[in-house]
């Protein structure tokens, strides 16, 4: 596949993800919604879908949608490095433009929201301790257990009897949608596990340049370890998945 291609089905996938991701947090935190206040829970179900919608537009290309799943899969050998720079540009576009259309969409919202400073959220992920040596952890040991599952997932095989075996592959693309939204119940407290770096850092330089009246920091000092943290659980993960003993 080219890099052209490679590019733009990643940029539509990751535009979906963000979209559709950061626009339930944007259902939850502005005012002015009828989802206004849904919680925690809503946000988290929202997320792992938007991540089902997106892979599934991003299924040409393997619907990475994510830096640390790209590195994750070129570190278990399942990814050639040469397409690695049409994967994260793509990814890094995608989740940029995806942040700008939450805004669009959000608009009137976001213009009569009553605390605007506090908005970076809808966006970004940020820690609810500030530690920066603890919440790279977190962030590295919520995208291992990610990055690890897709290499560990079971595919469609025939066994040595002629039946066929499916594994998870009659989920589809859903199976990585229940893995993201148990990795946000379960580890997604602390730090609001960005579990991608593309999905962070794009919406967070969107949200440096969008004319939000009244808008707070996006927090540059943070923004390292939503993308150093998952690169390295993402990388980690493949390596680990090399020393496994073969299955075949």
């Amino acid at each position: 596949m080219s890099f052209g291609e490679i590019f733009l089905w990643e940029l539509m996938g990751t535009a979906a993800l963000t979209l559709l991701g950061c626009g339930v947090v944007a259902n939850n935190v502005l005012k002015r919604t009828i989802g206004n206040t849904s919680g925690f829970l809503m946000v988290t179900i929202g997320w792992g879908f938007a991540v089902f919608v997106g892979a599934s537009i991003a299924n040409p290309t393997g619907g990475h949608l994510n830096p640390a799943v790209t590195l994750g899969l070129v570190s278990a050998g399942k990814t050639e490095w040469a397409d690695v720079p049409a994967y994260l540009l793509g990814e890094m576009v995608g989740a940029f433009l995806g942040a700008v259309l939450v805004w669009a969409a959000y608009k009137l919202q976001f213009d009569t929201h009553d605390d605007p400073a506090n908005t970076l959220g809808i966006f970004s992920t940020g820690p609810t301790v500030r530690n920066y040596g603890w919440n790279l952890v977190t962030e590295f040991i919520g995208t291992f257990v990610l990055v690890f599952w897709i290499l560990l997932s079971p595919v469609f095989s025939q066994s040595e009897d002629g039946l066929p075996t499916f594994g998870n592959s009659a989920l589809g693309y859903a199976g990585v949608a229940f893995v993201v939204i148990v990795i946000g119940t379960s580890l997604g407290g602390p730090t609001g596990y960005a579990i991608n770096p593309a999905r962070d850092l794009g919406p967070r330089i969107a949200y440096a340049i969008l004319p939000i009246k009244g808008k707070g920091s996006p927090d540059w000092a943070y923004s390292w370890v939503p993308v150093v943290g998952p690169i390295a659980g993402g990388a980690v993960a493949g390596l680990v998945f090399q020393l496994l003993p073969a299955t075949s």
